[in-house]
């Protein structure tokens, strides 16, 4: 399996040089040549699988040259071995058609835990097959940066630094970064928002000496394993809600479209997908896009769902290549409007194709605290969700029309990592568990910077000078 870039200038890379990499070298995104086919003997084959199974089956053809299904399998029983439910991503049914996906019970009780485990373990393999260091470079919005310190700490060949917007991700999300003791961690607050230290990772990204001076690499979901490993779960829940028989469709709250991405990933390699729904809070880049055909930026509103406060969707990107039939030029043309004018519109040929494959939705903050309420008194207190899986609900609630096929909720993050949202929507915190329970007494330790890559290329040499 080979990889192109969505701005067509990057040439044909591997499966292990694209891991490794994770932006391309034009400032693009990667995506393999073809779509791999799990045809339905082979889907027929992984319904009943255990999560691992599944996890390897859908990522082997990715990984091709690089990891065969057998190591794929290790390494993935190896990664969900630690979570905390036996079925690693489980099910739960809260009405005849609707259902939450619960991806919450790994490590740091949200679902970029299910890709990041899993890529720190490739990241290990394929350093030490080539003898090599790397340093990861990351952004966050609140739950990819404590995954992948998580997933990083204390492991071979690699150092982790992540920024985060200061005083816009949640005490917890917070806590889980910057009270992890290990050498190979390094945290950086940036004055400003998400767009802003997203940016600094593709400024720095893009400069290409140095990059190579300090050996990045990337886990966000600009890197293309994570979204072929997301789209695992998509397999999972489907099959075990009878694809095979009858429609499933997902509905995705979603800032950045990788998980989103990663359910149409599944979809284009086979998987007999209904619908996908596209659920944003405030920030409303994407639902706005797939309404009107125009891709424009806002200014980032601060709301209860903060890890979705983002107005510039790096994934969208890799979209875009499909809707306009794989023209690197035309991307690369786009996105520098972008980049340059906050914004740009696509032909209606394309909007159109977009439309035919997600619908979207908006949920604000009083209708997010409002499902918060009404599914824990609906329930007796038996669901609780989490903000960001509340707006998932909320569009769920308001789209999917009279039908009676199962319609997924992703449930993405773990109510007591967002105590005061969750607080101030049933009057009771909810209870933390076993992972949190000593999270507020531990050290803190990160450093305030402003949103400047330059600030951020200096204090990572200096940090990569120490021992």
């Amino acid at each position: 399996m080979m990889y192109l870039s969505t701005r067509g200038r990057a040439g044909r890379r591997s499966f292990e040089e694209v891991l490794l990499a994770g932006l391309a070298e034009d400032g693009g995104l990667f995506l393999p040549e073809r779509w791999p086919a799990l045809d339905r003997d082979r889907l027929e084959a992984l319904d009943g699988a255990d999560y691992p199974a599944t996890a390897a089956a859908v990522l082997a053809p990715f990984a091709e040259g690089c990891f065969e299904e057998d190591e794929l399998l290790a390494m993935a029983r190896e990664a969900y071995a630690g979570f905390a439910h036996p079925a690693v991503a489980p099910l739960r049914q809260l009405d005849p058609s609707l259902w939450l996906l619960e991806l919450f019970f790994g490590p740091t009780l949200a679902f970029k835990d299910f890709a990041l485990q899993l890529l720190a373990r490739m990241f290990e393999r394929v350093l030490v097959r080539r003898d090599e260091t790397i340093t990861i470079l990351g952004a966050t919005s609140g739950d990819t940066g404590s995954a992948a310190i998580a997933a990083v700490a204390g492991r071979r060949r690699m150092r982790v630094l992540i920024l985060h917007p200061h005083e816009r991700v949640s005490p917890v999300q917070r806590r889980q970064m910057t009270t992890v003791d290990a050498p190979n961690v390094a945290n950086v607050a940036i004055r400003g928002t998400f767009d802003d230290c997203q940016n600094i990772v593709k400024v720095l990204f893009n400069d290409a000496a140095f990059r190579k001076e300090a050996k990045l690499a990337a886990v966000n979901s600009i890197n293309w394993a994570r979204i072929a490993a997301q789209a695992a779960y998509y397999v999972y829940a489907a099959l075990r809600l009878g694809c095979l028989r009858r429609p499933v469709g997902f509905c995705v709250p979603t800032g950045n479209f990788g998980d989103v991405y990663a359910g149409h990933v599944a979809r284009c390699m086979g998987l007999p997908v209904h619908r996908l729904l596209v659920a944003t809070n405030r920030n409303d880049i994407l639902a706005r896009f797939f309404e009107s055909g125009e891709y424009r930026a806002g200014e980032v509103v601060q709301t209860s769902s903060p890890s979705m406060d983002i107005q510039v969707a790096s994934n969208f990107e890799r979209l875009l290549f499909e809707l306009v039939d794989g023209d690197g030029a035309a991307v690369a043309q786009l996105m520098n409007r972008f980049a340059q004018e906050r914004g740009f519109a696509v032909s209606s040929r394309a909007h159109a194709r977009a439309r035919a494959l997600f619908e979207a939705g908006t949920a604000d903050d009083e209708q997010t605290r409002a499902t918060i309420a009404r599914w824990y008194e609906r329930t007796g207190g038996a669901v609780l969700v989490d903000p960001h899986t509340a707006v998932g609900l909320a569009v769920a609630e308001r789209l999917r029309g009279t039908s009676s096929h199962p319609l997924v909720v992703l449930a993405t993050a773990h109510p007591a990592k967002f105590p005061e949202a969750v607080e101030r929507a049933t009057g009771r915190p909810p209870p933390p568990p076993v992972r949190l329970a000593d999270l507020f007494a531990r050290t803190e330790r990160f450093t305030v910077l402003p949103a400047d890559p330059a600030a951020v290329a200096d204090f990572l040499r200096s940090w990569q000078a120490t021992p």
